[in-house]
């Protein structure tokens, strides 16, 4: 008997949120049926533990009718009598698996429990995002109620009607759109099941017609999902071959190769799977924000979620892939957009735990693997140190950088650098440049050298910004090599000594120097060198300046201390030459090449190159006759 019922005005309201601007991508219907699908099923399988009777080969169906422009989503599941669809479907956030799950809650019951997809009656309101028109039959399983049909337009109104339907589960008929012929395709269908509903359990057929040989055709039937969610297996039952397969599916590396695969399992106030990997080699994007997908695949129990769950992982932990299932996030409304939710930092917290304790347990145990693996992605996790104040420690522990008393393209850990300290070594000192070649020829490091301590280099564009809030490690403080004063007390006296000594020296090329440097001085952090340039506390390394001014930003040059050594002779004769009153225009070009040979023991660009050049011919002429 037929009866026409009005939607509540809220399903009015969602009905039209559904069809204009719920969803922008209109696949997600499919997922959205599917999802309610397996659902269905799952109740079923769960009933039928304890009245086998129920029992059945398990499995969802897609049919298409071109001539008629319809497409079919069955599934063998649960089934639901009048009164359910009316409460389920014509009542907006009524939910059958909700129901459900309270029902086992009351009895006590948790056994077996299945893992319970979607909230039935929301997500099906998407089906009108393509269908002019929707109609659905079903019969509940294991009851004797009659079957009964649901059809509407989705405008203001609904039909129940007795179904002819005999068998138990549901079936969901799409009148589609003129414009939604493409989901007609077998391709397309395909594709979207792939994409969305690979790991569901239960298998999703869809018919195919076949051409024999002799030109007869035959229809076959095709499973389009995979069914394996290899994440929910042990690690014993997988082969290497499943996990290159599944990690060149997950990654945007290419290729199959992968550094290690981390498998974890969350229970308690968050429950949830995951299967991470640590990649070999830098996608040739790593440093390009704007066009590097970031964030993990999300899946809600096997439900593909996004492919790009950001807020899954720190940004500084972006060149890991893998999956996070999880078993307490809500499918809400929108599946498409991910809803702010607590568990979430949750997940977070627990996975990037995870990922740095295997990165640890990498470098203890596989120190080669993991010196390549930090050359290819060390400069991406250092951001960390400075943004994820929760693990710093943590990854404290496990960066790595190249020292003056390391052979070129070896690392130490700062641990080890701590533990090979002298007992007369109070701090931990470093040095930031552009590249080893620059900072190691620094005669800063002279001191440090003839004291038998070692300093660490620290050669990418991010270890100046990290190093100011890297204040410590193991009660040790971290103190530049060339920034400030060089507090070395036993030699007060004779740098107090060189400042009166050498006064109009220091006179001279203040003057001839000022509109490069603020300040002239002696320093007892050079031993072989004559002169070296130094940054003040406040002030920006010269590479940074370079690496800002690269990136179009407009930085002001900053003048730096300029450091002599009292005890080369080169100072000395040229104290001599001032002191005798000599200030031609000739011991200006001197001056300047002293200032010059800095730069150029630095590693820095020559302000005048052709200047230099021909001061030193100069001398050389000079020298030679």
């Amino acid at each position: 008997m037929s009866e026409v019922r009005e939607f509540k005005t809220e399903v009015q309201q969602l009905l039209q949120l559904m069809i204009h601007s719920l969803y922008s991508n209109r696949d997600i219907f499919l997922r959205e049926l599917v999802a309610n699908a397996a659902d269905a099923i799952d109740k079923a399988r769960f009933e039928s533990l304890t009245r086998t009777e129920l029992a059945r080969e398990w499995q969802i169906r897609l049919a298409v009718d071109k001539e008629a422009k319809t497409l079919t989503i069955t599934d063998n599941g649960i089934g639901m009598t009048a009164d359910e669809v009316a409460a389920n479907i014509g009542t907006i956030a009524k939910s059958g698996t909700k129901e459900f799950i309270n029902a086992l809650a009351e009895k006590g019951d948790n056994t077996d429990m299945p893992e319970l997809i979607g909230q039935f009656g929301v997500g099906f309101y998407s089906a009108f995002m393509v269908a002019s028109k929707v109609e659905l039959h079903t019969k509940k399983s294991g009851s004797d109620a009659p079957a009964v049909c649901w059809r509407s337009t989705g405008e203001g109104s609904y039909e129940l009607d007795d179904s002819p339907r005999t068998e138990a589960g549901t079936e969901i008929k799409l009148f589609l759109k003129d414009d939604a012929d493409i989901y007609l395709e077998n391709w397309k269908l395909s594709e979207i099941v792939r994409k969305y509903s690979d790991f569901i359990a239960y298998p999703v057929i869809l018919p195919q017609v076949k051409v024999n040989e002799d030109k007869s055709e035959t229809v076959e039937d095709r499973v389009l999902n995979s069914q394996k969610a290899i994440w929910l297996r042990k690690p014993s039952e997988i082969t290497d071959d499943e996990y290159k397969s599944f990690y060149s599916h997950l990654s945007n590396y290419g290729g199959t190769e992968y550094l290690k695969a981390i498998h974890m399992t969350a229970e308690g106030s968050s429950e949830f799977k995951a299967l991470l990997f640590l990649p070999k080699q830098a996608p040739f994007n790593l440093l390009m924000p704007d066009i590097q997908k970031k964030g993990l695949q999300l899946y809600i129990k096997r439900m593909f979620i996004t492919d790009e769950c950001k807020e899954l992982l720190p940004d500084y932990l972006r060149f890991v892939c893998g999956v996070v299932d999880s078993s307490d996030l809500p499918l809400n409304v929108s599946r498409e957009i991910l809803q702010q939710n607590p568990l979430l930092g949750k997940i977070q917290t627990a996975v990037t735990g995870k990922v740095i304790s295997e990165m640890k347990k990498l470098l203890e145990n596989s120190r080669e693997n993991y010196e390549k693996f930090f050359s290819e992605f060390g400069k991406i996790v250092k951001e960390g140190l400075h943004t994820d104040r929760v693990n710093c420690e943590k990854i404290k522990d496990i960066v790595l950088y190249e020292s003056m008393n390391t052979p070129e393209g070896k690392y130490i850990t700062l641990k080890e650098y701590v533990d090979a300290m002298p007992e007369s070594q109070q701090d931990i000192y470093y040095i930031t440049g552009d590249k080893r070649s620059s900072v190691a020829s620094s005669p800063v490091l002279e001191y440090f050298r003839a004291k038998g301590y070692d300093v660490l280099f620290m050669t990418d564009p991010i270890d100046e910004w990290v190093m100011q809030s890297m204040f410590q490690y193991l009660k040790k403080s971290f103190k530049p090599v060339t920034k400030g004063e060089f507090e070395e007390k036993d030699s007060e006296e004779k740098i107090k000594a060189a400042a009166e000594k050498y006064a109009k020296l220091v006179d001279f090329l203040k003057e001839k120097l000022a509109d490069k440097v603020s300040e002239v001085r002696f320093s007892a952090r050079l031993t072989e060198s004559p002169c070296c340039l130094i940054v003040d506390n406040s002030a920006l390394p010269p590479h940074m300046e370079r690496l800002f001014r690269a990136m179009h930003q407009e930085i002001p040059v900053s003048k730096r201390i300029f450091e002599l050594n009292a005890d080369h002779p080169l100072i000395e004769a040229f104290n001599a030459k001032i002191a005798a009153g000599e200030t031609s225009e000739q011991m200006e070009k001197f001056a300047n090449a002293l200032y010059n040979q800095a730069l150029l023991l630095e590693g820095s660009p020559l302000d005048n190159p052709v200047e230099f050049a021909s001061t030193i011919t100069a001398l050389l002429g000079a020298a030679l006759k």
